[in-house]
């Protein structure tokens, strides 16, 4: 399988792209069973050896932050588990302005089986690693087994009721609802390290933009924040959560 992707991030003029091979590797024999994700990702029911012959479809790709794996509107080519890393998915409005429509972390699975277009581009935010599948081999495979199916479907519902839940904050939900309810979602899904820190891959201007609101207001209540003793700002992107009750208090307007 060859596979380009561009870096769409860092290319200085609208609409040019520098392309580059991502480092791609056939999945191993017994690569499953190594598998950090593999009690948590798509193929997480198959049987041992079905999770095998999927791997065999498979390709390890390394993505450097700020390569873009999929594009808006494009064919739709290869779908793929989250290994290590953050991804954001991201749709283009009619004057070129970005909107982030959601984030995807180790065990997340990304692309559109059994479709024919892209609805959104996928672009690295940190460095990641993917298990990516051409989406024709990967959809001749999830109709032979029941297991895959269903383990798409139930990811397919979960991914509404996380859709109608952000409806719910971006429409009633105030600045300081939304923050701590941000702030939360990321102490859930990001890895902490030994002193209890999270580093947001994500900019405040790109946390604004998924909240709806303004860089202002984002950074005036994370300060806030920090003021009553409820978290802890170390470094540019650390965010440490000193009062979690509290926290969850803040985003469910208590």
């Amino acid at each position: 399988m060859d596979m380009k992707f561009d870096l769409a991030q860092i290319a200085p003029p609208p609409h040019v792209a520098f392309p580059m091979s991502a480092p791609m590797r056939a999945c191993a024999a017994g690569s499953c069973d190594q598998c950090g994700v593999r009690d948590r990702a798509i193929c997480a029911d198959l049987p041992s050896g079905d999770r095998e012959a999927l791997s065999q479809i498979g390709r390890r790709v390394a993505l450097r932050a700020g390569q873009t794996v999929m594009w808006e509107g494009d064919d739709s080519m290869v779908v793929a588990n989250v290994i290590e890393g953050t991804l954001k998915l991201s749709t283009s409005l009619g004057d070129g302005r970005e909107q982030i429509v959601g984030v995807v972390y180790p065990s997340d699975f990304i692309g559109r089986p059994f479709g024919t277009l892209t609805p959104h581009s996928v672009t690295a935010l940190t460095d990641a690693r993917l298990c990516l599948f051409p989406r024709r081999a990967f959809d001749g495979f999830a109709r032979s087994h029941g297991a895959l199916q269903h383990r798409l479907l139930a990811r397919t519902l979960d991914d509404l009721d996380r859709t109608r839940a952000w409806m719910l904050l971006l429409g009633r939900k105030s600045a300081r609802e939304k923050v701590a309810t941000f702030l939360l979602d990321m102490d859930r899904r990001l890895p902490i390290d030994r002193d209890g820190t999270i580093e947001l891959p994500l900019s405040r201007q790109q946390v604004a933009d998924i909240l709806g609101l303004t860089i202002e207001t984002v950074s005036r209540q994370m300060n806030e924040m920090k003021r009553l003793g409820v978290i802890a700002l170390p470094g540019r992107r650390g965010v440490r959560l000193i009062d979690t009750v509290a926290l969850e208090a803040m985003a469910g307007g208590d």
